[in-house]
């Protein structure tokens, strides 16, 4: 027996080492590129091939998932360049105790080519939320729904009949949303912030003044700190800057309490501006300007797609200008909860109620912010045809696509799709019938 197990093993020798030999060179070969489970391309026409600039293949987007609550934030900056740039800043304190600040906006300064992009964005914000107003509250308006119980908000007639329900009593409704009619702050969401009159001397809000120190719309808050203007809300301007002494600022420059030249202006040029907006209505704050009244017969004048177009224009440039503010001046956002401040550092007025809330008495976990915490994408799903009033389906729903709430208000009022939203809208997919979905792979 023993013979015949040599006599085998002996003659399977030759196969095993070729065998053996052919699996290291294809580990030393690199292996061919993989296409992850999450990318999808899509390709218009027959064979592929021949399609324009506009329709090339383009990797399928997805909407991102929203974390979950008890986890924090991901960090915009990692964990080990904030550490680095910690350990030289405290090393440069220590080399040069006193010195003045030279790059602005740290020193107190305003960016000069930030100041045009401020007043951009500015009027990008008037303007999209005139249009919003109109096209939600007009006389052609597009019903928005938004649940009872929970923050889902639905762009059409009817609203949907997908099971994402997490509110109270869900259960109860097999997580169904029960719709109320929705304003114009479902579509579009501005968090409010403090106002800091004084940036740099002065860049947090403690939590006596917590009452004391007004609030006002983040993106408003990011503009005036850019260098735009608002009566309701004045601010410091310095044109010299700052100095720091063992890393806390000093300011050499006088105050000026008057200001002469608002005083010297008569009650028939001074510009009338409406009172303070309340946080439950997002209402434009007025800015007086020759070309304001030209502006609004021409909005009249406008049709329905016309004023979608500029309504999603000004969107899109508010969003894209406002990300290029966030380079210099810095925005901070909670690891935990949706509160933001504009400004150098946190404010610590201890009202976040989120997670770990207990163990940091009740102060935010501050970190960088994005563009999505400075203006909130309220994503919906993307109805494809409008005029049908038969409500989405729950078993339909991996064959609808998303978008935000003023794309697809915007879109559906006529407005064309972007670029950037075609592949997460999934406008190549025709969900199948609610007797089909069972036979579909």
């Amino acid at each position: 027996m023993q013979g015949i197990l040599g006599a085998r093993s002996g003659a399977s020798r030759a196969p095993l080492l070729v065998l053996f030999t052919q699996q290291i060179v294809a580990r030393a070969e690199p292996p061919p590129p993989l296409v992850g489970a999450g990318t999808r391309w899509l390709h218009s026409g027959s064979s592929g091939r021949e399609h324009d600039e506009e329709d090339e293949a383009v990797p399928y987007a997805d909407v991102p998932r929203p974390g979950r609550r008890w986890e924090r934030k991901p960090w915009v900056t990692p964990m080990k360049v904030l550490i680095r740039r910690a350990k030289e800043e405290r090393q440069a304190r220590r080399e040069n105790p006193c010195r003045v600040l030279e790059h602005p906006p740290d020193n107190g300064l305003l960016v000069p080519h930030l100041v045009e992009v401020a007043h951009r964005v500015n009027t990008a914000r008037e303007r999209l939320l005139h249009g919003l107003t109109r096209l939600v509250e007009g006389e052609d308006a597009i019903p928005v729904k938004r649940c009872r119980f929970c923050a889902e908000v639905h762009v059409g007639r009817v609203g949907h009949e997908i099971r994402t329900c997490e509110g109270r009593d869900s259960a109860a409704r097999n997580s169904l949303h029960v719709w109320r009619p929705g304003t114009v702050r479902d579509v579009v969401g501005f968090p409010y912030c403090y106002h800091l009159f004084d940036r740099v001397g002065k860049p947090r809000v403690v939590h006596k003044e917590k009452y004391d120190v007004p609030r006002l719309p983040t993106i408003l808050e990011l503009c005036i700190q850019a260098g735009v203007d608002v009566e309701s809300y004045p601010t410091k301007r310095r044109t010299r800057p700052v100095n720091s002494i063992e890393g806390r600022i000093v300011d050499f420059e006088p105050d000026e309490a008057d200001n002469s030249e608002a005083e010297t202006l008569p009650e028939s040029e001074t510009p009338a501006c409406a009172p303070l907006p309340s946080p439950l209505v997002p209402t434009a704050i007025c800015s007086a300007s020759p070309d304001a009244g030209n502006e609004q017969e021409q909005e009249e004048e406008m049709t329905v797609p016309e004023l979608a177009t500029r309504t999603l224009q000004s969107w899109l440039d508010m969003r894209s200008g406002a990300a290029r503010l966030m380079k210099k001046y810095r925005v901070h956002t909670c690891g935990y909860c949706p509160e933001v401040q504009v400004g150098p550092k946190g404010h610590k007025v201890r009202m976040c109620k989120a997670t770990k809330h207990q163990q940091r008495d009740g102060q935010h976990a501050w970190q960088e912010a994005t563009v999505d915490d400075l203006v909130r994408p309220s994503y919906v799903w993307h109805v494809a045809d409008p005029g049908d009033d038969s409500p989405l389906a729950n078993e339909l729903k991996r064959y609808y696509g998303k978008a935000p709430a003023v794309v697809e208000l915007c879109v559906q009022a006529g407005a064309p799709v972007p670029a950037a939203f075609r592949s997460m809208m999934r406008l190549d997919v025709v969900p199948p019938a609610r007797d089909e979905y069972d036979l579909v792979a």
